[in-house]
């Protein structure tokens, strides 16, 4: 994500059709056993119709030459490299916790959040079930916003409850007092509107990726870590990561980047990245990662499956990767795979074509990838997190609404439109239409909300206001921090 801004547009057929010429030749159907990585590609072959767990419960969308989300009436296209299941259908309203309706409607199977007891499992569950749809949809935004104080758009996005947090960008950040200041200002809106506390996140990951004022000493690039492989250097510079994140009032850090840097060429990952190295990448990744986890802040590991052999900004255009699993599973995923057998608890979805696995959508609205990768093959039942949904990858190939949908609808829970609040509102309204229509079903939607809050609660999230904190002591904590390791500012 970047905070450049881009009008969202209508579909554009042939940027698209463009892209898939590139890979016209994949389309087998490719399916994801249970089996692990290691596993050879030939036991990774299935039945295509598995592809989708039935606990998603993703809408059937066609894939036409032309691509678009029709209704949830139309049948998959037979040239998919997936089969996606009808909605199941919602014959009652979800179980409780515990119960099941009746024996032809099992008990509702919540996702798997650690750190939670049991008492916290089931009030949380009651709470879901409680909540107004309108209230859960709101839930699965993280809208941007303009400039350094709260407008009427954004105030109504909150008085509304049409937002479930918010994310900032330099282009707010003036100073450390009035981004102290906008975000207070946040928090008390949503505690006079009576909200689930706020999701206020940021990408700081260090290097050219900094959002704060340029009075704070910039910390080390990713790719400066990597040089290291000192797994107690990328601890450090994780920790002051998190920690000035934290002391501003954020409790979300989209960082750090997983992607392996395998392609020169590439214009928008470069030094984001630890290496070239799967290992090393996940090696100094998931230490940033923890070291975010222990300061309380949510780290959300990107952009999976893997950005970093792309040649395409996906900012601006629709990146496509011509790799099949084999290949992936070796370099890309792994450090995904990793950090999730090590506990993170969100992963961010890249805007990527990658027609060998999925020829019609990209991988933050692929079911197959989203739904029968992540989720079922690599066995993710945390929170996904889609990228930005006003980049031109998307803006520039659908409409900024029916993505959305299409996210949720494969399985994605937290959507990021990072520019112009009045966007946020337009996918509002595209998802409470999809709710209405069954297009993104009850059991669906409350999976993502039971996660949103499970993390809220697990993290701890409040909108208490913060103080101004001190710039000469947030600098100085970075060269105490970094000195050990001979790269004091």
């Amino acid at each position: 994500m970047r905070s450049k801004r881009k009008s969202p547009s209508r579909l554009r057929p042939g940027r698209l059709a463009a892209c898939l010429l590139l890979s016209a030749a994949a389309t087998l159907p490719l399916a994801y056993a249970s089996s692990r990585p290691s596993d050879s590609p030939d036991a990774l072959t299935a039945a295509v119709t598995a592809l989708a767990p039935a606990s998603a419960s993703v809408a059937a969308f066609t894939a036409p030459a032309k691509p678009a989300l029709p209704s949830a009436a139309g049948a998959a296209s037979a040239s998919s490299a997936e089969s996606i299941p009808a909605p199941v259908a919602d014959t009652s309203a979800p179980a409780s916790y515990a119960n099941s309706v009746s024996a032809a409607v099992p008990a509702h199977v919540w996702p798997r959040i650690s750190g939670l007891s049991e008492p916290q499992r089931k009030q949380l569950a009651d709470q879901v079930l409680r909540m107004a749809p309108e209230e859960k949809i709101g839930q699965l935004l993280v809208a941007g916003i303009d400039g350094s104080a709260p407008d009427q758009a954004v105030a109504r996005l909150i008085e509304h409850r049409q937002a479930g947090g918010f994310i900032l960008f330099r282009r707010n950040m003036e100073t450390i007092s009035s981004t102290v200041s906008l975000l207070n200002e946040l928090k008390k809106l949503n505690r006079q509107a009576g909200g689930q506390p706020l999701f206020l996140g940021v990408d700081e990951e260090g290097g050219r990726v900094t959002r704060f004022p340029a009075s704070m000493t910039r910390l080390p690039a990713s790719g400066a870590v990597g040089q290291s492989g000192d797994v107690d250097y990328a601890r450090a510079v994780g920790k002051q990561l998190a920690e000035r994140v934290k002391a501003f009032g954020f409790n979300v850090n989209f960082a750090p980047v997983l992607d392996v840097n395998s392609n020169p060429d590439n214009p928008v990952i470069g030094d984001r990245s630890f290496g070239g190295s799967p290992e090393l990448v996940a090696k100094l990744g998931i230490a940033e990662l923890k070291a975010h986890q222990e300061a309380g802040i949510l780290g959300v590991v990107k952009h999976f499956p893997g950005h970093g052999d792309t040649a395409v900004d996906s900012h601006k255009q629709l990146p496509v990767l011509t790799h099949d699993l084999s290949r992936l599973t070796k370099i890309e995923l792994a450090p995904f795979e990793a950090a999730i057998e090590k506990g993170t608890d969100a992963v961010m979805v890249a805007h990527i074509l990658l027609p060998k696995l999925d020829p019609d959508w990209p991988a933050s609205l692929s079911s197959s990838i989203i739904g029968g990768l992540l989720r079922g093959k690599l066995g993710f039942d945390g929170l996904v997190v889609s990228d930005d949904m006003t980049m031109g990858a998307i803006t520039d190939n659908y409409d900024l609404g029916d993505a959305a949908v299409r996210f949720v609808a494969a399985g994605g829970d937290l959507v990021l439109v990072c520019h112009d609040p009045q966007q946020a509102q337009l996918v509002f309204a595209a998802l409470q239409k999809a709710v209405q229509n069954g297009t993104v079903s009850t059991r669906r939607l409350n999976d993502s909300i039971y996660r949103i809050l499970a993390l809220k609660l697990r993290y701890k999230l409040d909108d208490s206001p913060n103080a101004v904190p001190s710039l000469k002591r947030l600098n100085g904590q970075v060269e105490a921090a970094l000195a050990p390791f001979g790269t004091a500012p």
